[in-house]
């Protein structure tokens, strides 16, 4: 399989969800022009222009981030990165992944837009701290992971918090998001991931 991404975008979600799984994948770089490393036409790929989506190994292109986690983790599925489909369990963890796309990602993911005003990013950040963050907090509340153990919503929900880094979001408010982010990052799959991408350094 491929995965398509841009380093430190959504796309690094399903990138930790690869590397959680153990699944052989091949990462392919889009740049600004949608164009890939080797030169090649992304919306030829992916007529929404988004990442990440991935080429199955039978040539088909999947994309949706949330699905595409869910699809990995149900290729490995001794790993228990997702319950089992039809279960309570798998439902929630979607209900999970559908907040995080809706409330989280879009939430933050719209301060990347160069033509939004600074106050309105300040209505925007303080929205976050209202709402968001506080049901986040307590989400976490006595637990590790969002559904106790780790799965692919920790995966995406790390990569999306992890921009409010480039926003100046300051988290120290919210102690389990704070202690919940270095968790994650410590995670081998997590770190392997970030510096393929550039976005941690190697080892020396």
């Amino acid at each position: 399989m491929k995965l398509y991404y841009m380093p430190g975008a959504c796309s690094l979600a399903p990138h930790i969800a690869f590397r959680e799984a153990g699944l052989p994948f091949d990462l392919v770089k889009i740049d600004r022009s949608k164009k890939t490393e080797d030169g090649e036409d992304y919306l030829s790929i992916n007529p929404k222009g988004a990442v990440p989506a991935i080429k199955l190994d039978n040539g088909e292109v999947m994309t949706e981030g949330a699905v595409i986690q869910q699809y990995i983790a149900d290729k490995a599925p001794a790993k228990k990165l997702a319950a089992a489909a039809g279960t309570p369990e798998r439902y929630r963890l979607q209900e999970m992944l559908n907040y995080i796309a809706s409330e989280v990602h879009k939430g933050i993911g719209q301060l990347f837009n160069p033509a939004m005003p600074d106050d309105f990013k300040e209505v925007v950040k303080k929205g976050l701290a209202a709402k968001q963050f506080p049901f986040i907090e307590k989400a976490l509340a006595g637990k590790d992971y969002l559904m106790g153990d780790f799965t692919v919503a920790d995966g995406y929900m790390f990569t999306v918090l992890n921009w409010t880094k480039m926003h100046n979001i300051d988290l120290s408010a919210f102690p389990n998001i704070t202690a919940y982010m270095k968790r994650v990052a410590a995670r081998p799959a997590v770190q392997e991931a970030m510096k393929a991408e550039g976005l941690l350094k190697a080892a020396a």
